[in-house]
């Protein structure tokens, strides 16, 4: 009885427990700064060996927007806390999607573009780049959306200045701020 009754209660942590959890996270997006009203969520899944990535943003000034996730995971000081490109192999600026991990950094989403109502969505593929696992895991990192378009040159795209960021945690954490 005693056993059963263990296994019972070990299984219920386990059942609850923050780090069962099914390779979803996501980034709540905000200006960087008061006057810009930039807001959405960014919903990242794991699957087919890379990450899926949805974005949907308003507040946005009409045109396209360099779209990268960034090494450190804070959004202060107008977004620059959150450091440069998410670059662990040292490789140079290009486009994830297409060019892989060896020709780009994992988290360079490219553009994405807001019509006359400043809305946005965007939908790429992150191939090999992971939420906890290997050096390309980016859960804890930030997303930071930048003033303009990522015209792809060398080093980071001449992206201009950081108007959005969000902090990528996992989805339960970031739709109730807490376990």
């Amino acid at each position: 009885m005693r056993y059963s009754l263990g296994m019972f209660l070990t299984s219920g942590v386990l059942f609850l427990s923050p780090c069962a959890w099914a390779g979803q996270a996501k980034a709540v997006i905000s200006g960087t700064m008061p006057e810009l009203k930039i807001s959405g969520e960014i919903l990242l899944n794991e699957e087919n060996g890379g990450l899926s990535v949805e974005a949907n943003l308003t507040g946005l000034t009409p045109g396209k927007h360099a779209f990268h996730i960034h090494e450190n995971g804070s959004c202060a000081d107008a977004g620059k806390a959150a450091g440069g490109h998410f670059n662990p192999d040292k490789v140079t600026h290009g486009y994830m999607p297409k060019d892989g991990a060896m020709r780009a950094h994992p988290g360079d989403m490219g553009n994405i573009e807001a019509g006359a109502d400043g809305k946005a969505t965007l939908n790429v593929f992150l191939p090999e780049v992971a939420l906890t696992e290997g050096k390309y895991a980016v859960l804890g990192k930030s997303v930071i959306v930048h003033d303009k378009e990522d015209d792809f040159s060398q080093p980071t795209g001449n992206a201009g200045g950081r108007v959005g960021c969000g902090i990528i945690e996992a989805a339960s954490d970031a739709s109730n701020n807490a376990y």
